[in-house]
This record gives C-alpha cells, structure tokens and sequence, in this order.
C-alpha cells in the first residue's frame, strides 16, 4: 500500500537509498561521495512509501509549478513486484490531485532502470528548451554536486487534473499530509 511516510521512517529510507544507488555499479556509475537525498529531508511531508516497513519510497516536489520528482527508490531485495510502479501511479495521480500540469524528473538517459522505465510509464524527454528557470537551476545543481556521471535527460508527463490521488488500492491519498 502507498502512503505518506511517518517521521520515523525517514531515516530507515536512507539504507533503501543506499542498496539502490548500489545497483547503478553494474552499468558503471558511482556516485561521489555525500549525503544520499533522504538524508536532507527533515519533513515527512514530501515522501510517499510502500511496505511495512518501507522497501520503496518516492520524494516530490514542486519545481516551476510542476510536480517534481526527486527521488524514487526501491531497495533491490524488493525490485520486480510492482513497488516502482505503484509509486509512480501514486506520485503522477497526486499530482492531479495537487493542480500540477505535469511531473518532471531528471535520469540517467540509458539505464534500463531509469529513462526508459520512466517511458513506459508515459514519461517523454523535455526539451531543454522548455525548462523552466528552477529546472534549469536544478539541472546545473545535479551537474555541480557531480551527478552527471553519464547522459542525463529531463523527462516530463502530464497528470490528471481531477478527483484525489488514489494509493495503490485505489482508496484516496491525502492531497498532502
């Protein structure tokens, strides 16, 4: 079930993050050194999980009046149960349910896990010359901390525009704890 984290989980979401990035040593990319994104989270708010405890979890954001998804991780002894795409069904229909035009994110453009899952799930590569100010701000922040250690692309997809989120049951998620 998809629901909003609880200040407690917050940094049991950090080893998820972690065994995660991990995976991307296969296709030869490592991250440098630093805080994981869960870890600067203070506030529960932005966060959508799945399991008791949490194996995945999905941080938003607003980023030039669209939905923006952070982060989306699921900690590989939980991968190919569906866990990734609840979450992105959650974060793409509360998206509607907020007023956003769109989700936008950022990914590694040839990672199987990444742009073309992303695809699959309705996702299309947005023009550079679409982005807003703050993506753009947000693009030249992920190259500073060095993030862009192979191709990156930003990716946008329409939301729905009307009625409450549904969590992966299909029961309303709260438009925002």
């Amino acid at each position: 079930m998809v629901r909003w984290a609880e200040a407690g989980e917050l940094p049991g979401l950090t080893a998820i993050e972690l065994a995660a990035d991990r995976l991307f040593e296969q296709v030869g990319i490592v991250f440098p050194p630093g805080t994981t994104m869960i870890e600067e989270v203070t506030d529960p708010g932005p966060v959508l999980v799945e399991g008791e405890p949490p194996a995945g979890f999905a941080l938003i954001g607003w980023v030039d009046g669209n939905l923006h998804l952070e982060q989306l991780a699921v900690h590989p002894d939980s991968m190919r149960q569906g866990i990734g795409g609840r979450l992105m069904t959650a974060v793409i229909t509360h998206a509607g349910a907020a007023g956003a035009p769109a989700v936008t994110l950022t990914t590694y453009r040839d990672v199987p896990w990444n742009a073309p899952w992303y695809a699959r799930h309705g996702f299309s590569v947005m023009p550079e010359a679409e982005w807003g100010p703050e993506l753009r701000a947000l693009v030249a922040h992920e190259r500073e901390l060095g993030i862009e250690v192979a191709p990156r692309v930003v990716m946008r997809r329409g939301s729905p525009t009307s009625g409450p989120a549904p969590d992966a049951r299909g029961a309303s998620t709260p438009a925002h704890p």
